[in-house]
């Protein structure tokens, strides 16, 4: 693997009552809580245009990953059969990316309030996407 550096800087953090892996759902739509995407006040304008009720792609760096892992068993069962990890959702991978399909339940100014967001408390954003229709509708 090429050792050059690659810089990704948070644009936020995730504020959530989630605040270990332990207790935390291991899906989005599996009873997380409500929580609050809280962006940098530099990148404020970057909101603009996000809507209560719409969803959005939020990529996160799962701080508390390991990333010294590359074969897990889906969804911490024992009885399934080791996986590699680029088969699977699970956070412990070589870059803890993570991927989450959430919607906006209210925005207030930088800070953004989501539905469906498994991450823990203080959890890094690195960016937001829309949830693209299909061609007609982009």
């Amino acid at each position: 693997m090429d050792g050059s550096p690659y810089r990704v800087q948070p644009i936020g953090r995730v504020e959530s009552p989630l605040v270990d892996r332990a207790s935390a759902p291991r899906q989005g739509d599996e009873g997380s809580p409500e929580a609050w995407l809280v962006f940098e006040p530099e990148v404020a304008q970057g909101l603009h245009g996000l809507r209560a009720g719409s969803e959005v792609l939020l990529l996160t760096w799962l701080d508390r990953a390991r990333r010294d892992v590359l074969t897990v068993r889906p969804r911490g069962d024992a009885a399934r059969r080791e996986t590699g990890v680029f088969c699977t959702r699970s956070p412990d991978r070589p870059n803890p990316v993570g991927l989450h399909r959430v919607e906006i339940v209210s925005i207030d100014g930088t800070r953004v309030r989501v539905r469906n967001l498994e991450a823990l408390d203080g959890t890094p954003i690195v960016d937001v996407k829309p949830v693209l229709g299909p061609p007609g509708e982009r």
